[in-house]
């Protein structure tokens, strides 16, 4: 994998850039839907990729679990065994197991409960979680790291952040695969300056060939999300990727391209969707309300994803009144497409060096209450 850096706007630190992996390239900045379990919730493969996504994500906690690895990569690896032919991003784990409850953090790794498993419990270690990816195949992995909550005390984020330093170069050394599949080191250190600037030194000076900031989307809010990501950033290396990891609402994702990030996942373009919460350039539409039961426009008027083509507000209504899945797959997708679609924009912003007028015109419509008939948003 590389990272060639196209262009970046002359106000901000917002970049463009292109990621060549062994599935194809990428365009950044880009937004990658969550396949957590190997699928995009209700959603094909190839209705995802008419989203416009180019890079999905799956998750090495839930895989290692349920099918397990060998059986992934008997089918292939996750592109044959999920059926997606682009560049695959696949997460630690170490989000997952550090929010569990009971699981204790020793210096092998860390030992928690299986949800199902009687009372047995299993220990994850950092060479574990690098094994199970080289097996599941992805173009980009990710270091096993100790995502702590917030807040917490300086002293335990210190000690923290040099356990995630030694486990990160425990998982170099234990990368088998680093032709083709890049490993990506996690910059820690909570909302502290002294400790991002520590956690990103430290890991770029092992060499990675990209780095992710993670601790956000842990409760620090929208605020402390920007200061973390300002925190990190300066000390990263210019031509390689920068992944802001779990993050987030559109608004969440604009500021940190304003910060320098090039990649992002949420599951929350899904998760909504399939909660019957549709995002659209004039703001967030709830699709249930009773407004929309007769309502024969798209869900965006100016959007042309496969969902707003075909389909009016009054059918998903419908659909989601009397809880029929296909609802929570089209409101899926069009929220992909959304998604998609800002980063494109975003993309051409800075290209044209105008991402800040971009950002303010793209708040300017969303966050404004005031519908006119037709308009997405309510």
């Amino acid at each position: 994998m590389t990272y060639q850096l196209i262009h970046r706007d002359r106000a901000t630190r917002a970049r463009a850039g292109v990621l060549h992996t062994p599935h194809g390239s990428v365009e950044t900045p880009v937004f990658m839907p969550v396949g957590t379990q190997a699928a995009v919730k209700t959603v094909d493969p190839d209705l995802v990729a008419r989203t416009g996504a180019r890079i999905v994500l799956a998750n090495t906690y839930h895989l290692l679990l349920q099918p397990g690895p060998a059986v992934v990569r008997r089918c292939g690896g996750l592109h044959g065994f999920m059926g997606w032919s682009g560049p695959i991003l696949t997460d630690s784990g170490g989000f997952q197991v550090f929010s569990l409850p009971g699981r204790v953090i020793e210096e092998e790794g860390v030992r928690f409960p299986l949800e199902k498993g009687g009372g047995k419990t299993l220990v994850l270690t950092p060479e574990d979680s690098i094994r199970t990816q080289n097996d599941l195949g992805a173009d980009i992995i990710m270091a096993f790291d100790e995502c702590i909550p917030f807040p917490a005390e300086h002293g335990y984020a210190a000690a923290s952040v040099e356990r995630t330093l030694r486990w990160a170069e425990r998982c170099l050394e234990a990368h088998g695969r680093p032709g083709d599949q890049a490993l990506f080191g996690i910059v820690q250190g909570s909302v502290y300056p002294d400790l991002r600037e520590r956690c990103a030194r430290a890991l770029v000076a092992m060499d990675f060939p990209g780095y992710a900031v993670g601790g956000v989307s842990v409760g620090e809010g929208h605020e402390l999300m920007k200061r973390a990501v300002e925190m990190s950033e300066p000390f990263l290396p210019e031509g390689k990727p920068r992944y802001l990891m779990g993050v987030g609402k559109p608004e969440d994702v604009l500021e940190a391209v304003e910060r320098g990030m090039d990649m992002f996942d949420c599951i929350i373009p899904a998760k909504f969707g399939r909660g019957g919460t549709l995002f659209t350039w004039t703001g967030k539409m709830r699709i249930r309300r009773p407004q929309y039961r007769k309502d024969r426009y798209p869900v965006d008027t100016s959007c042309g994803c496969p969902t707003c083509r075909r389909f009016s507000r009054a059918y998903l209504h419908h659909l989601f009144e009397v809880d029929e899945p296909l609802g929570k797959a089209l409101a899926t997708v069009h929220n992909l497409s959304f998604y998609t679609e800002l980063m494109a924009r975003a993309r051409r912003a800075i290209l044209e060096d105008r991402f800040r007028a971009f950002k303010d015109e793209f708040y300017a419509g969303y966050f404004d209450r005031r519908r006119r008939p037709g308009d997405g948003g309510a």
